[in-house]
């Protein structure tokens, strides 16, 4: 097996195509086309199914996915750190929710950028899935995400960043807005507004109130903390969130706390593969997410004393 080969494997995959692979590769389609064969030839099995609309992996592909994924990003590592011998340099493909980029996971960028100058950074939501489904297939390196904390991830190393409570709001004008003791059945027939549509937070929620018995509430997805807020704060129905992302909204009067909690504890967590190639930059992002986000709340610790 050969690296470019992996890398054309590994491409078709994710585009779906060999069409899009070659885009992507900036290569023509027959020198995809002709690594995909020499990969298979070398391993003697079919990879990838050809299909009218593209391609997909094979049982056996499904297989090999994950290997390749490890040996070329080893690969890129060893050429990274041979280039620059002593000096910290790698990439870290990141998944996230937007809700914690922009209000929790800021000072983590700033500082791998100061501390960390040939590190580079990619921090996203996934296109597909969530988060922890994408660092399992090897197509992010870690990932944070706001949960209940769960055992059993055999394939994760996950670890409790901190607290992060959940906060129910809405516009002042709402109904539910400063009524005392909210129960789950005074949120029948409401409307939700989605703002972090892969957070498990809100497949938690949705589970509750299809709990009630009285049929799916309605619900936008936006998929934009900013965007979610502003429609709340006009009135379009509701939206659970982290505490962190609405402070501001809450303390201006813009956005009101329904007083409603949520039958279940989250926490701000990080998770990454176990058992892949040592990864020094990854290994530096992640000891320096756990300080950024100590740092944190030491600070909010001393501002409300």
């Amino acid at each position: 097996m050969e690296t470019p080969q992996l890398e054309a494997f590994i491409t078709v995959v994710d585009a779906g195509s060999f069409t899009r692979a070659a885009a992507r590769l900036r290569l023509s389609q027959p020198t995809v086309t002709n690594r995909i064969k020499a990969l298979e030839q070398a391993l003697g099995v079919t990879l990838l199914e050809r299909l009218p609309q593209g391609a997909a992996p094979t049982p056996a592909g499904g297989e090999l996915v994950p290997y390749a994924r490890q040996i070329v990003s080893l690969n890129a590592h060893a050429h990274l750190a041979l280039s620059s011998p002593g000096r910290l340099r790698g990439r870290v493909e990141a998944g996230t929710i937007e809700s914690l980029t922009n209000h929790r996971l800021l000072p983590l960028i700033e500082y791998v950028y100061l501390r960390y100058p040939s590190v580079e950074i990619s921090m996203r939501s996934p296109a597909e899935g969530d988060a922890i489904s994408s660092v399992r297939g090897g197509r992010l390196d870690c990932a944070f995400f706001v949960d209940c904390v769960q055992e059993g991830h055999a394939d994760l190393e996950t670890k409790v960043l901190c607290p992060e409570p959940l906060v129910l709001v809405a516009g002042p004008g709402h109904p539910l807005s400063g009524r005392k003791g909210v129960s789950h059945t005074d949120l029948l027939g409401a409307t939700l507004v989605c703002s972090d549509s892969s957070a498990g937070y809100h497949l938690r929620f949705q589970h509750v109130l299809d709990a009630l018995g009285a049929g799916q509430p309605r619900v936008f997805t936006l998929n934009s903390v900013d965007a979610a807020k502003r429609g709340v704060a006009n009135g379009v129905g509701m939206a659970l969130m982290p505490r962190i992302a609405v402070a501001e909204e809450l303390a201006a009067g813009e956005l009101c706390r329904i007083d409603w909690t949520p039958p279940f504890e989250t926490y701000t967590q990080l998770a990454r593969r176990r058992g892949v190639a040592a990864n020094p930059a990854l290994d530096a992002f992640t000891d320096a997410a756990v300080r950024v986000v100590e740092e944190q709340l030491s600070d909010q610790t001393l501002t409300a004393a």
